[in-house]
């Protein structure tokens, strides 16, 4: 019988001593954490970050030129830059912002996207959620928000030079963004127009030069204007105390709104030609607020469908951080394609409701005496209706 054969005891000294170190190195390997990272190419986004890479290309692709870039990417900075790991380096604060503009703007699959940035799905989808819920606690305050004394005066006198209607604060209209069939209360989204479509309603009122004011959003797709609007100033606001009158102004609007004291809308069945009048007056204004969603639509084209089936907030955040970039765009003079800004009319010409009763008996009188007023002594949409009368 050998010596390896017998009690360990009766093993020499230094044989015991180098089984009992095989046998630590091997406790040792097993116990090791074993770390895998998958080769991806960081090829694409390497270029596109690279100081050669064409402006107007980098327009295209980002909806928005590097020095507007560049400054969500330091204002974002303090809120979404992480530190290096023991053994993974942490993604930069550009890279970050890149992945979450990219995705916002071409709505691709999360899959595509992470191999466009050489990154795990997982790892992107943690990253737009980062990204966008920095855009609404560092940026919104600052790029969305009611105006105040002195550039509400400027909005006024906008809308008085489009469309002679004075005292006007802003331009109200509510569209509709597509979704999945949600996984709770699915019958609350169905789109009023087709019964296998879902939807989420969002609600903005924007300036004379098309920037958002104000938005409420998440409302299901079942609900009509005028039921948004009431669940929307539910609560105190700036937008509540305008829509009630309180604040002296007006906001323009289509006919799914009710007429009230702080929102002017049009004759739904003109009777006279002030009527008529007004009705083209104002359809100048609502124009303003439906052309800002088209354009909202044609930059950020994950609006075009929102892939989620849980409504809780993920819709909100999105949406939201799609204004704000929206309004950031249009402040720094960034132009884009206007071929892209058109609306699916399934999702936003709606049926027509019945003619809504008159909210406000003292709104009515002060529609009917400014129409009055406008015909007679404002030039604009008056001028064609009297040529067309005098012709006929």
């Amino acid at each position: 019988m050998s010596a390896d054969d017998g009690n360990p005891s009766d093993l020499p000294n230094g044989s015991r001593k180098r089984k009992a170190k095989d046998r630590d190195e091997a406790e040792g390997l097993r116990k090791q954490k074993r770390v895998w990272v998958k080769k991806r190419s960081k090829t694409w986004w390497e270029q596109r970050n690279g100081p050669d890479f064409p402006e107007d290309e980098f327009k295209k692709e980002f909806r928005m030129g590097k020095a507007t870039f560049d400054m969500i990417c330091n204002e974002l900075t303090t809120s979404i830059e992480k530190n290096d790991k023991r053994r993974k380096d942490a993604v930069p604060v550009r890279k970050r912002v890149a992945v979450c503009i990219w995705r916002l703007a071409t709505g691709e699959k999360l899959k595509d996207v992470a191999e466009k940035f050489g990154l795990g799905t997982s790892t992107i989808h943690k990253i737009i959620r980062e990204v966008c819920e920095a855009l609404e606690t560092v940026l919104k305050d600052k790029y969305l928000k009611w105006p105040e004394v002195e550039s509400a005066k400027m909005i006024q006198d906008g809308y008085e030079s489009l469309s002679g209607i004075p005292k006007l604060i802003g331009s109200m209209y509510t569209t509709d963004i597509p979704i999945i069939a949600p996984t709770k209360d699915p019958s609350k989204y169905r789109h009023e127009n087709e019964m296998t479509c879902y939807s989420v309603r969002v609600q903005g009122v924007v300036n004379h030069k098309g920037v958002f004011t104000d938005v409420f959003i998440g409302s299901p797709g079942l609900m009509s204007d005028d039921q948004v609007l009431k669940e929307s100033v539910q609560k105190e606001s700036d937008l509540a105390e305008t829509v009630k009158g309180l604040r002296g102004v007006l906001i323009g609007a289509g006919c799914g709104y009710t007429l009230s004291d702080g929102v002017v809308v049009p004759y739904a069945k003109p009777k006279r030609w002030t009527h008529s009048d007004f009705n083209m007056r104002l359809g100048k204004v609502e124009k303003v607020s439906k052309d800002a969603f088209a354009r909202l639509k044609g930059r950020w084209c994950c609006l075009e469908r929102l892939d989620v089936k849980v409504i809780k907030d993920v819709p909100n955040i999105i949406i939201l951080a799609c204004c704000i970039l929206h309004n950031i765009c249009e402040l720094m003079n960034e132009e884009m394609d206007t071929t892209k800004c058109e609306f699916d009319d399934l999702y936003d010409d709606r049926i027509a409701e019945p003619v809504k009763p008159i909210g406000s008996s003292t709104a009515k009188e002060a529609r009917d005496s400014l129409a009055d007023y406008l015909f007679h002594f404002v030039k604009g949409p008056a001028c064609k209706l009297e040529g067309n009368l005098n012709t006929a």
